[in-house]
């Protein structure tokens, strides 16, 4: 048996489907528009946040030595360790000159809390979104949170590479931190109060920055932890 075509449209032999049999006219919306809203929180640090990016002096010796092959280490002459530079380049500095933190570590942090209450965490993904104060001075493609109430201080931890020998990693620490939020989520997935739930076991039990709970490498040293605050 033939298929006949018309304009496009198939017969499958039983009737024939013209188009003027296709009549204009409103027809029912199943997909509604983004039911987008923002909430405003203020966080407080129950732990000391430490922060560890990987510094852009690092990142331009790595593309060197990839630039120079095979001859990457002939002649190489190790250079000494600067405490300070190394402290300074582990932070993130706003163009205004204040510290931050990076912000999709917040939006991490509420994704991977839907673990705890069984929601599905690709939702979470596509509904929670944390707006920036501002960017990164050397690296723009870098959203930061800025952190409130403290001054970097200087930590130095005993860390191991995966050969397992240990060395001396350097990182900024902040204590008595705290940060302000502005969070949009799909209002037809989360309430305002599931956000608010969900960013309080966040800050209890996930963390953020290193050492947190909820740490890829460890169990946590107990650092990045966070509770809403009522200011």
């Amino acid at each position: 048996m033939k298929t006949l075509k018309t304009n496009g449209i198939r017969d499958n032999g039983a009737s024939l489907i013209t188009p003027e049999e296709i009549k204009p006219g409103p027809r029912a919306v199943q997909i509604t528009p983004p039911n987008i809203q923002s909430a405003r929180f203020t966080i407080q640090g129950t732990a000391p946040l430490v922060i560890h990016r990987f510094s852009v002096k690092a990142k331009r010796m790595m593309l060197e030595k990839m630039r120079l092959g095979s001859t990457a280490r002939k002649g190489k002459v190790r250079e000494p360790l600067n405490e300070q530079e190394v402290f300074n380049d582990a932070r993130y500095i706003n163009k205004e000159g204040w510290d931050g933190f990076n912000v999709a570590s917040i939006r991490c942090a509420l994704v991977s809390a839907c673990r705890l209450v069984g929601f599905k965490m690709i939702l979470a993904k596509l509904s929670l979104f944390v707006i920036e104060d501002g960017r990164d001075e050397q690296e723009p493609q870098f959203g930061l949170i800025r952190i409130l109430g403290t001054k970097a201080v200087m930590q130095q931890d005993i860390g191991r590479v995966e050969t397992g020998q240990a060395y001396v990693v350097i990182r900024p620490a902040y204590h008595d931190w705290s940060a302000k939020l502005r969070i949009r989520f799909d209002a037809d997935q989360f309430t305002l109060q599931d956000v608010s739930n969900l960013l309080a076991r966040a800050g209890e039990q996930v963390g953020i920055g290193e050492g947190r709970p909820d740490s890829k490498n460890s169990a946590g040293m107990g650092w990045g932890t966070f509770v809403i605050s009522n200011d």
